[in-house]
This record gives C-alpha cells, structure tokens and sequence, in this order.
C-alpha cells in the first residue's frame, strides 16, 4: 500500500463524501475513509472497493485528528490528497440558538484547519507535494435563513482555501474547494416537498445534483488539475455563478 498514491476522504461513508471515494479509487487512489458514527456504513464502502482502509474520528477533538494521523502514517505512510467534506448543519434562527449549538459548528472549522496543518507536516511538506480539496456549498455564497453557522463555516472554508493556497506558493501542494448547490443526499432528502419543489424553480438544469457529479470535480482537482490552486468550482446547475 506504501507504493501507490493515497487520498483521505473526511465524512466519507454516505453521500458526497462516499461518492468522492469511488471516484478517487477510480483513479488508482488508495482512500482512507473516514467516519464518526456511521461504521456499517464505511465497512461496507470499504468492501466494496477491496483496497483502503477507515478511520474514526470527532474532527471537533484535536486528540482525534492526532490518533488518525498516527493511525495513517502505519498504514500508508503517505498522504497525496485530503478531501475536507465532513460537515453537518446546526438548524435555528439567530434569536433561537443557543451559543452551545453555534460552538459546535465553529468547533469543525478548527478540525479542517488542525488536520490539514497535521498532514502538511506529516507528510505533503515532506515530500513537496499534494492536494488538499473542501467541500465547501453554495450557501457560503447565497446565505440561507435558519443556517447562519452553517454558512458562515462554508464561506470560511472557501477563504481558507485562498489563503492557504498562498502560505504553500511555491510548492507543488495545490488547494481548492469544490462548492456543491443542492445535491440529492439524505440531508436534501428530508425537506419538504414544497421546499424542494422551491429550490428546483430557481435551477437552471431543474433537478438536483448527484454526489458523482461532486466527486467527479474532486477527482479532477486530485488526479490532474496541475495549474489549478487557490480555487472554487462551483457545482450547482447554474444557481450561482461564482
């Protein structure tokens, strides 16, 4: 396994995070699949491939990310791409939230930002190269009412992108973020059909994305991509420009 490329997925047992594995071992990637809760779910992906292997974590718990990192470096002793798409959504309006909830969202932020300063170290400043892909969301660029943390960590990582993107000038680590608009996944699945049906007028392509349409841009940026770095392609039907 030490001989071949490796990317590591962070949420990468259901949705787009699932997709982006398929489509990066596709491209000859062993994929370290990551997980907090969903373990049937990850056994099963790695079964399916054959090849890879998983890892547990809270990215809110720096001890976690130290433990996974350790955990790659015996496994696989490398690390040519990160794929930053663990996320989840805190839902209430500003005069309903308790700070608590809010904290938890932030909390994430600072899991995207230790692991990447993990693995740079690690192991991509070693050997002077790399990519490292988020999955940020259209949100981070429309807003959307009821998710103000939510948005405010996907703008962030759209600027943490930018500005990593110019820390690492001059070495061969490229570092983009993918923004994604509505894509059909269990987090879009349980909106009511009204909400959908409101969504859907406002895309030009009138249906929801799928999470191979997301991977298949994550597995540009990590396969090939050579003069792309401190971007964000947007995936979205044509609801945003960008």
């Amino acid at each position: 396994m030490k001989d071949k490329k490796v990317a590591v997925v962070t949420g990468a047992a259901t949705g787009i995070g699932a997709a982006c594995v398929r489509a990066l071992a596709a491209e000859d990637f062993v994929v370290g699949i990551h997980y907090r809760q969903s373990v049937e779910a990850a056994q099963a992906l790695l079964a399916e491939l054959g090849q890879g292997f998983l890892l547990k974590g809270d990215l809110v718990r720096t001890e976690d990310i130290d433990a996974m990192v350790e955990q790659i470096k015996t496994v696989a002793g490398r690390v040519d791409v990160l794929v930053h798409n663990a996320g989840f959504s805190v839902n209430a309006d500003i005069n309903s939230m308790r700070l608590e909830q809010f904290d938890q969202q932030r909390l994430l932020t600072r899991g995207v930002w230790y692991l990447t300063k993990r693995v740079l170290r690690q192991f991509m400043l070693r050997r002077n190269q790399g990519r490292i892909i988020s999955i940020s969301s259209v949100v981070g660029y429309t807003g959307n009412g009821g998710q103000i943390p939510y948005t405010m960590e996907k703008a962030a990582l759209d600027a943490f992108t930018k500005s990593l993107s110019k820390e690492l000038e001059g070495r061969d680590i490229l570092v983009n973020a993918v923004a994604p608009g509505f894509i059909a996944t269990e987090m879009t699945a349980v909106l009511p059909e009204e909400v959908q049906q409101r969504i859907l007028a406002n895309i030009p392509l009138k249906r929801m994305g799928r999470p191979e349409e997301v991977a298949e841009v994550v597995a540009f940026l990590a396969a090939g991509a050579t003069y792309i770095t401190g971007s964000v392609i947007h995936v979205n039907g044509g609801l945003y420009g960008g």
